[in-house]
Formats: C-alpha cells, sequence, structure tokens
C-alpha cells in the first residue's frame, strides 16, 4: 500500500500580519461622511474631545460641534463613557481619524421640530438674542431665527426685548436655506381667537373707524362692530356715536378662525330700537346682564 502524500507548506497560501491588518481596516473602518455611529467621549481637550467610536484612533469633536447651544457645559451634554450617536463630518485622516459632530444631530432634530410646529400652526417659545433694522433675532434651543418687526407686538426700543421669552409661531421655515422666520403677533393673535366663542361679550378700544364699521382692539386681535350691528335703528355717522380710544362693550355673534375674523355686535344689548345712540352709557354699565339675555336668544337662533 502507498503512503499518502503529504501536502507540502508551499501549497498553503501565505497571510501576512500586514495582510492581516488590511483586511480589519476595510471591514471595520470604513467610516463615511454623514453616518451616524455610536460612541463614548473617550476624555476631554482644551478646544474639543476625543471619541472612541470603535475605530483604530479615536474621533474627535471640536468645541463648537458639541451642542448646538454653543453655552452648554460640556460634561453635562456629553458627558464621559455615555454612549451617544454622533454624525461624521469629515471621513479619516492619515491617521485614521475622524471628525464627528453632536450639534449637526440636534440641529436636524429641531428642524424635524419646526417643520411640525409649522404644518400643526402650534406656538412655542423663543429667547430674543440680537436686533437689527428688521427686527429681532431669536433662539430656539440653539435654532437661530427671526421676528420681523412688523410681527412683533412691541415694535419699539428693540433693545429692551433681548433677552425676553417670546411665545411665537412659525409663518416661514426653510431648512434648506437655514431660515425660519416666526410671528409673536400670530401666536397672540391664535391665543386670544381660541378663547373666543359665540355669545361671549367682550371688552375692548376703538382702534379705528370706517364708513362700514367700527374695529375694536381685543387685546391681540381685532373685532368689527358693523354700521348694521351697532343699533336696531339707522346709524347715520359712526363718528358721532364712538371716538377713537373708546373702551366698549360688545357681544360676539361670528367667528372665523380660518380667516380670524371677529364679529361683533352691540345692537343685540339694546332694549329698545335706537338705544345705543341715546343712551350709550347706560347700555355698556348694565351690559353684562344684557348679554345673557341676549346670549340665550343668540344660541337659540
Amino acid at each position: 500500500m502507498k503512503a499518502k502524500k503529504t501536502p507540502s507548506p508551499t501549497s498553503q497560501p501565505s497571510f501576512s500580519m500586514d495582510d492581516f491588518v488590511k483586511a480589519l481596516e476595510s471591514q471595520e473602518y470604513g467610516f463615511k461622511k454623514g453616518q451616524v455611529v455610536q460612541g463614548k467621549v473617550y476624555n476631554y481637550e482644551t478646544d474639543g474631545a476625543y471619541v472612541d467610536i470603535g475605530g483604530k484612533s479615536l474621533a474627535y469633536i471640536p468645541g463648537n460641534e458639541v451642542s448646538a447651544n454653543q453655552s452648554a457645559d460640556w460634561e453635562e451634554v456629553m458627558p464621559l463613557n455615555q454612549e451617544m450617536d454622533f454624525l461624521i463630518i469629515r471621513e479619516q485622516d492619515g491617521d485614521g481619524q475622524v471628525t464627528v459632530s453632536r450639534r449637526q444631530l440636534e440641529i436636524k432634530k429641531l428642524w424635524d421640530e419646526a417643520a411640525q410646529l409649522q404644518e400643526s400652526g402650534k406656538s412655542f417659545q423663543v429667547r430674543v438674542s440680537g436686533v437689527n433694522k428688521g427686527g429681532v433675532t431669536v433662539d430656539y434651543r440653539g435654532l437661530r431665527g427671526f421676528i420681523p418687526r412688523s410681527h412683533l407686538r412691541e415694535r419699539e426700543k428693540l433693545e429692551s426685548l433681548i433677552g425676553q421669552v417670546l411665545t411665537v409661531t412659525i409663518i416661514e421655515g426653510d431648512r434648506d436655506r437655514n431660515k425660519l422666520v416666526v410671528s409673536q403677533r400670530e401666536a397672540s393673535r391664535a391665543e386670544s381667537f381660541s378663547q373666543l366663542e359665540l355669545g361671549q361679550l367682550v371688552e375692548g378700544k376703538v382702534a379705528s373707524i370706517k364708513p362700514f364699521g367700527v374695529f375694536v382692539d381685543l387685546e391681540g386681535i381685532t373685532g368689527l362692530l358693523h354700521i348694521k350691528q351697532v343699533s336696531q335703528s339707522m346709524v347715520p355717522s359712526l363718528t358721532n356715536v364712538f371716538q377713537i380710544g373708546n373702551i366698549i362693550k360688545a357681544m360676539v355673534i361670528n367667528l372665523e378662525q380660518g380667516q380670524g375674523r371677529v364679529s361683533l355686535s352691540t345692537r343685540v344689548l339694546e332694549n329698545y330700537p335706537g338705544e345705543m345712540l341715546e343712551k350709550m352709557s347706560e347700555v355698556m354699565d348694565s351690559a353684562d346682564a344684557r348679554a345673557e339675555r341676549a346670549r340665550k336668544k343668540l344660541l337659540q337662533e
């Protein structure tokens, strides 16, 4: 019987240590820009921190990429040895080190939240951070926004608003252009509108007088007292009845939230036709009692 031939050592494929290292690098360290990876902060430096993301070298996070809130305490938002997500913003250099960011992940999340707020029309709070010619700049948890002067409730002495927290709604949000425009006026109007209901007696100040009616400021929202709703009698001239600045009471008889319209009436408070023209002060003084009677009638219609 012939003995089996033993394979020669030279027939085995060679696999050096260099080959092993290269294979390991190609499989495990292919970090790409835009990739989200998990890691733990290894240590802090003066201008940034080193992060262990499982690469052959520690990743680096510059100080300005730690948080969307530039004044945040690094140890609070990025504790040592706590696993969290990081975004790769620069691929490996010659030493195998990548650059990562937490700030850009937070900004993305904030824009996602802003998109939801804009779609729902919900209000939220921002802090005024600066003033420029057209209005004020604001900060929404690290996202920079702008309120045009025309969308502020207080349009003079804008410097006094710095540091104040304002309630706003979004009127323009453009993630690609990093543009966030918000309105305090619209938020205030929406809040005021939400507190109104049909048949409610409201008090406001006469803001302007037009041939067709009187506009009444209801603290953030404007109601219209149409000339036909002033009295059961014909009104020859509104300027003979009202003056700008007059405080009056009127009943809400129609609400159109989509258009932001509030229709008012003092006609329904009269005990007889023409009473508003003859004895307006008496009508106003007893408006609460009159409104209860008028409300029942209005809601029955």
